[in-house]
């Protein structure tokens, strides 16, 4: 890693490492606070995701807005709806409310652009977190949070040929999502093969099940399958079983379920995005430019990941997962 980078890296872990040597003994990562509120303090931030409520992926990220609210003093509003339009109502509603910074998610940048660029525009500072990286400068927002989905998926595709895979399965399951399209494309470039994907839907897993197992079955060169979330990837590990198959299954994100499949060998890898400072570290950062003005990553994204869980890592993982951290 180069050195400013590093020097970055540190600077971000700090706030981190201050809260861990400060714990109030509450080990479960924000999932029982006292309130979604954080610490109660002058500032108030709005933290407007793409996710559904119970996703295990959004719930870490709440846990780490939460976290950082109650450990700097703000008052930290978390909401999501994975529909677009209704997220830019959310949006538009935290402007009417006066708040002092806005965090958000963009899986559908066009969508929800003009509310983002209202709040700017209301003097409202934006950190946009987890998706929609590269329109966030462009939106006006001070800064981005999240990972490179290209890079990520390029991550995957390396590993992936590492461990032998030549005809990979990528299953996207949101539709419009340009997120999943960019690990896609650049798990392409890092297999050094075309991926082929397919679509499913988030919300009816076990059709999803059915349309893997389908596409496992017409096309027995198949050998890995890579899913874009920790839900799915469940599903698709029933899926290789359904079709009588042996390809591998990998999976964007972490859950109990993938790092059990991790540990029982069903489930190859998993690209770790640590969703955790994807809410925690835009709330460290709204909260220096409210008092000081500064910024952070130079108008470049501050990457929180890929890093890959996998046999060689990951029961030091499952313990901070299981604690709503991971």
């Amino acid at each position: 890693m180069p050195a400013p980078r590093r020097l970055l890296a540190f600077a971000l872990a700090a706030p981190l490492l201050l809260a861990s040597c400060t714990t109030d003994g509450n080990e479960s990562g924000g999932g029982d606070r006292e309130s979604a509120g954080g610490g109660g303090g002058d500032l108030s931030f709005s933290v407007i995701t793409h996710g559904s409520a119970g996703d295990a992926f959004w719930d870490v990220v709440q846990n780490g807005a939460e976290a950082a609210g109650e450990d700097l003093g703000i008052d930290v509003d978390y909401q999501s709806d994975g529909d677009p339009q209704r997220q830019a109502q959310l949006i538009d509603a935290a402007v009417n409310q006066g708040v002092d910074g806005i965090v958000v998610s963009m899986a559908n940048p066009d969508a929800i652009q003009e509310s983002v660029e209202a709040a700017v525009a209301a003097g409202i500072p934006v950190v946009t977190i987890n998706s929609g990286g590269d329109r966030s400068a462009e939106f006006g927002a001070i800064g981005h949070v999240g990972q490179d989905e290209t890079i990520a998926g390029e991550g995957a595709g390396r590993e992936l040929a590492t461990d032998g895979a030549r005809t990979v399965l990528c299953v996207i399951h949101e539709a419009g999502n340009i997120g999943h399209e960019q690990r896609c494309a650049g798990a392409s470039t890092g297999l050094g093969a075309q991926v082929q994907p397919v679509q499913v839907d988030i919300n009816d897993l076990t059709g999803a099940q059915s349309t893997i197992t389908s596409q496992l079955q017409s096309d027995p060169s198949i050998d890995a399958v890579l899913t874009l979330n920790s839900a799915v990837a469940a599903v698709a590990v029933e899926s290789v079983a359904d079709a009588g198959s042996e390809a591998d299954v990998a999976t964007f994100d972490l859950n109990q379920d993938v790092i059990s499949g991790i540990q029982d060998g069903s489930i190859l890898f998993a690209v770790d995005q640590q969703q955790y400072e994807q809410g925690y570290l835009p709330i460290v950062m709204l909260k220096l430019y409210a008092e000081n003005l500064n910024t952070v990553g130079g108008g470049q994204p501050v990457l929180t990941g890929p890093g890959i869980v996998d046999a060689t890592n990951v029961d030091e993982i499952a313990d901070l997962a299981s604690a709503g951290t991971r």
